[in-house]
């Protein structure tokens, strides 16, 4: 097992997908107005494609002119302080072609928003990595305020 500096676990490529694969709550980060933002939004892993409904907004915006986006999940547990996080970076697309979106259509997504998933978005993984940390890791340290001298 491969410790970061930090003495979490490094994932690999394939335990990043595994667990994208398994949870269904995500962030995406992306740019508004030259602003960087942040959008929850459910998700599903297709292959090691991440599938996300969504209606017109930052989102479908950044996929309709190909973006660079960032996207983020992962889970977890703050009584036994563990956990493990997986962050994406990759291009964002609407999915168009109707043989996809045939095939997508009954991909489990629930939509994030009550309405307005009528396009869906893909993003590629290009780049991922992924950190873990398990309970008795001693991540359950609290934090000490530094004093000035």
């Amino acid at each position: 097992m491969e410790l970061d500096r930090n003495g979490l676990e490094v994932l690999d490529r394939t335990e990043c997908l595994h667990l994208l694969a398994r949870a269904t709550f995500g962030r995406v980060a992306t740019t508004a107005s030259a602003l960087p933002t942040i959008l929850p939004v459910n998700y599903c892993l297709d292959g090691d494609t991440i599938i996300i409904r969504t209606g017109e907004g930052a989102k479908l915006d950044a996929a309709a002119r190909n973006a660079v986006v960032a996207f983020e999940a992962d889970e977890l547990d703050s009584i036994y302080h563990a956990g493990w996080s997986v962050v994406v970076t990759g291009i964002a697309r609407e999915v168009t072609d109707p043989e996809q979106l045939t095939q997508l259509q009954h991909a489990p997504v629930r939509r994030w928003a009550p309405r307005g998933d009528g396009c869906v978005m893909a993003i590629s993984t290009a780049v991922i990595s992924g950190r873990r940390i398990l309970p008795g890791s001693g991540g359950e340290q609290v934090i000490k305020a530094r004093t000035s001298p």
